[in-house]
């Protein structure tokens, strides 16, 4: 399935916001649920419902549901960076708390 067939399989996300923390609580990165990024906003929602947090794990999810797009965001860094966040994730095996507003 490409990402477009799978964001409809997930559960709608509310909220104008999602806010992500370190470990220490510092802010690092949010994502809008605004047009261009309203899709990110869903993904990284349901990571953070189904995983408690954006784990490493929750990040190997979500590649996999961002289909073509992480393919792309590979080859291309910093083309797509909610997608290189979830990469780093991974070789860092950081974790980041989630909250929506």
């Amino acid at each position: 399935m490409n990402f477009a067939d799978i964001l409809k399989t997930l559960p709608e996300a509310t909220g104008t916001k999602l806010v992500l923390t370190d470990a220490t609580g510092a802010e690092v990165g949010a994502i809008l649920n605004a047009p261009g990024s309203a899709g990110s906003f869903r993904v990284y929602a349901h990571l953070a419902r189904q995983h408690g947090a954006i784990t490493p794990e929750a990040a190997a999810e979500g590649l996999a549901l961002f289909a073509e797009h992480a393919q792309d965001a590979s080859a291309h860094p910093g083309k797509h960076p909610n997608i290189d966040r979830l990469i780093g994730l991974m070789v860092s095996g950081d974790t980041l708390r989630a909250r929506i507003v």
